[in-house]
Parts: C-alpha cells; sequence; structure tokens
C-alpha cells in the first residue's frame, strides 16, 4: 500500500500521464462522433426504420473494424518497447509491417464480411425497409475499411512514440470532415442513408492521408534503413502477428458480446433496437474517454518495460488507473443525471426515446464497472501480454453466456442486466491475472 501512495505521489508521472491521455482522450471522442452525427442526422429523417438502418448498418461496421483494433493495440505495445529500448530500426520495421497487415486484413476481412452479413441480417429478420436500407449502408461503409485499418496502425506507431498529437489530428480531420460531409450529403443533397455512408468512407480515408503524412516525418527522423532481409524471414514477423492474432480472438469474443445485444434487440421490435444502439453510444463515448487513460498505460508501460524500469512502470498504472476511476464516475452521474438529453441530442422519434429512457440507469452503471478492464487492457498491451488478455475475454465470455440464457425470460431488462455482468466478470478476470503476473515477477523478462 505505502509503494501506492507513493506511485501516486510521483508528480512527473501525473504530467506524462496526462501529456498523453489529453490529446488521446479528445482524439478518442471523435470516434464516436462519426456515429454520433449519423445518428442525430438520420435521426431527424421521417421514418424509424431510415434511424434503425444506421443503427444497425453502423453496428455491423463497427463490429469489423474493432475486430481489427489488434492492428492498434499490437503496434503500440512493440512501437513503445522499441522506443524504450531507442531501437530506431526496429520502429522502421515495425511501421512497415503493421501497415502491410493493415491492407492483407482490410481485404480478407471485406471478403468475408459480405457473406457473413448476409446471414446475420437474415436471422435479426428486421422489417423489409430497414433490411434494404442496412445492407446498402454496411455495403458502401466498406470501401472506408483500408483507410479506418490504416488509420489504427499509424495511432499505434504514433502512440507508442508517446506522439499523442498526431492521432489527435487524424481523428479530428476524420470527424470534421465528417460531420461536414454527412450534413451536405444527407440533409443538403439528400441521399439519405447512402449519404450518410458515403460521407463516413470519406472522412476515413481523408484522416488516413494526414497520418501517413505525419508517419512520413518522424520516419525521416530515424536514421536507420529498413533491413528487407530480415524482413524476409517468418522470425521477424511471428511476434507481430502472434500478438496481433491474439488480440483478435480477445476482440472477435468482445464484438460477439455486443453484436448479441443488437441481434436480441432487433427481435423486440425497431424501437428497441433503435434504442438500444442509441445508449450504447453513450458507453461507446465512455469508452473511447476511458481508453483515452488507457492508451496512456499502454506508451508509459511500453517505455518502461523496454528500459526496464519497474519503478516507473508502478508509477504509469497507479497514476492513470487513479484517474481512469475518478473519471469513470463522473460520467455515470453524467449518464444518470442528464441521461434524457443525450437521448433527445439524438433523435425526436417519441418511440425510440421514451423506450431509450426506460433502460438509462444500466447505462449510467456501466462507466464505473467497466473503467477497470479498459486500464488492464492498456498494462497488457504495452507488455505484449496479450495471450493472457485474450484467456481473460474468453473466460469472461463463457461465465456470461448461461447467465444471459437465464435472463432471457426478462426482455431488454435481461440483455442489459446479462451486459452488466460480463463486465464485471472481464474486470474481475482480468485482475486476478494481472496479480498473478506480478506475484511471478513476468511484467519485465528476467528482472528479479
Amino acid at each position: 500500500m505505502i509503494e501506492l501512495v507513493r506511485a501516486w505521489r510521483h508528480g512527473p508521472t501525473h504530467a506524462r500521464v496526462w501529456a498523453l491521455a489529453v490529446p488521446m482522450i479528445l482524439s478518442n471522442l471523435t470516434v464516436p462522433l462519426v456515429a454520433l452525427v449519423d445518428s442525430a442526422v438520420v435521426g431527424h429523417l421521417p421514418h424509424p426504420h431510415q434511424l434503425g438502418a444506421v443503427a444497425v448498418g453502423a453496428n455491423f461496421y463497427t463490429v469489423l473494424a474493432s475486430l481489427a483494433m489488434f492492428l492498434r493495440m499490437g503496434t503500440t505495445g512493440f512501437s513503445a518497447q522499441a522506443a524504450g529500448q531507442s531501437n530506431a530500426p526496429a520502429l522502421r520495421r515495425i511501421f512497415f509491417q503493421s501497415m502491410t497487415l493493415a491492407w492483407l486484413i482490410a481485404v480478407l476481412f471485406a471478403l468475408a464480411a459480405l457473406p457473413l452479413a448476409a446471414v446475420a441480417f437474415e436471422v435479426m429478420k428486421p422489417s423489409p425497409e430497414l433490411h434494404e436500407l442496412a445492407q446498402r449502408f454496411f455495403r458502401i461503409r466498406l470501401f472506408g475499411l483500408p483507410a479506418i485499418l490504416m488509420q489504427y496502425a499509424l495511432v499505434g506507431w504514433l502512440l507508442g512514440l508517446q506522439n499523442a498529437r498526431g492521432p489527435l489530428a487524424i481523428m479530428l480531420t476524420t470527424s470534421i470532415t465528417n460531420i461536414i460531409l454527412v450534413t451536405s450529403f444527407v440533409l443538403g443533397l439528400g441521399w439519405g442513408v447512402e449519404g450518410a455512408a458515403v460521407a463516413s468512407v470519406c472522412a476515413e480515408w481523408t484522416g488516413v492521408a494526414l497520418g501517413l503524412y505525419l508517419a512520413s516525418q518522424r520516419l525521416r527522423e530515424l536514421a536507420a534503413p529498413i533491413d528487407w532481409a530480415i524482413l524476409r524471414q517468418w522470425s521477424s514477423w511471428k511476434p507481430l502477428v502472434q500478438t496481433n492474432s491474439d488480440i483478435f480472438i480477445r476482440s472477435l469474443a468482445l464484438q460477439a458480446v455486443f453484436l448479441s445485444v443488437t441481434l436480441r434487440g432487433a427481435y423486440l421490435g425497431d424501437a428497441t433496437v433503435a434504442a438500444n444502439a442509441l445508449l450504447l453510444n453513450g458507453l461507446m463515448v465512455c469508452s473511447y474517454a476511458l481508453d483515452g487513460l488507457s492508451h496512456a498505460v499502454e506508451a508509459l508501460c511500453g517505455h518502461a518495460i523496454g528500459a526496464r524500469k519497474p519503478v516507473a512502470l508502478r508509477r504509469a498504472l497507479v497514476v492513470s488507473g487513479g484517474w481512469a476511476g475518478l473519471i469513470s464516475l463522473i460520467f455515470a452521474a453524467g449518464f444518470f443525471l442528464f441521461g434524457d438529453l443525450f437521448i433527445a441530442m439524438q433523435t425526436n422519434m417519441p418511440a425510440v426515446r421514451k423506450t431509450a429512457a426506460l433502460y438509462l440507469p444500466y447505462l449510467a452503471a456501466l462507466p464505473a464497472i467497466a473503467v477497470w478492464s479498459y486500464i488492464l487492457d492498456g498494462l497488457f498491451t504495452g507488455a505484449t501480454k496479450t495471450r493472457e488478455m485474450r484467456n481473460a475475454m474468453v473466460l469472461s465470455v463463457a461465465l456470461s453466456f448461461p447467465v444471459a440464457l437465464a435472463l432471457k425470460g426478462y426482455a431488454n431488462h435481461g440483455l442489459w442486466i446479462a451486459l452488466l455482468t460480463f463486465m464485471t466478470l472481464r474486470a474481475l478476470t482480468m485482475f486476478f491475472t494481472a496479480r498473478q503476473i506480478t506475484i511471478e515477477k513476468r511484467w519485465i523478462p528476467g528482472l528479479t
């Protein structure tokens, strides 16, 4: 306990955490703005199925893109450790490898997404109008998939170098472009749901163009050529591929949970699936904000591990975790007191607003529960302990599944209680896994 207090009182660590966290919080908050703006603009069109189509189509795309989040997470851990070792050749190699993987995975995901999405739409059995529009929206959004995956790799690489302003510039550019284009295409040109999809695609490619420019500047500063001979060896790819594979399985399990919320909500009617989507936008805002501190943990812990400094590792985790806990309580209070306003900002449809209001207490409870898994994600990622993170996630989903089945008869209330249970189990499994690694002194290999 004394060591934790000392870690919290270390002023320079607070400064370093916030120097990274503030730009990342701001940049992360711009990510859900794409979904929020789309919902807000389309939510003022005349028919509920139009909002439902954007909610469902965007959810499928978000699931697909989130499955590739391992590109950012894996890249951050390796680039942070390379930066801690002052290893310029490794930094250049990691950049090249992550960008190559972004393109390969985008192509594979897009090819797999079309038939899988068709099956998912059939399983949902939405109204014919919602079905057709959601499919059109999703297919257009797929053209932005390579861009969003490249953004993940760029953000991860820059963050590993403890450059948080670059990711902020990328995300702000993407969000501002989306706001301008979706308003112009949907309300100005009358392109409807399809216009919202086209606007998002254009915004994603604009953001990645800026990211490539910023990365090229940093690459010129690294006075080390790429060793092409090493890149031809599988051994140079294996750690990054293995880490990304672990995080992919972890992300797949996580997104299966959120996809099940959408699928189950669709059985309960168009108003319910739209209301759940708007509420999950709230969780998305909260998670992206708290992930700013998680990203600070990734960069600082990865750097500390690369530099073999256990005290710096402890300070980064304690300071980031303490601030994240306080911010989660602010979000919880905000949703509890002003949740109705949050819903009203997204839609003026009475049926959707009334339905969403019933489930606001669940949204208010989520931040304080979910925050701990976000911070521990940062620790595991920065340490590249991705196998342990994967196992904890799979175990959490497995333990949550029977709970969800038992609550099936309670309709949407049961669905939200099951989600809260999953988030609780996720935090607990990661905590006990981290505790075991600490006992075995495995955070910094070879350090006794």
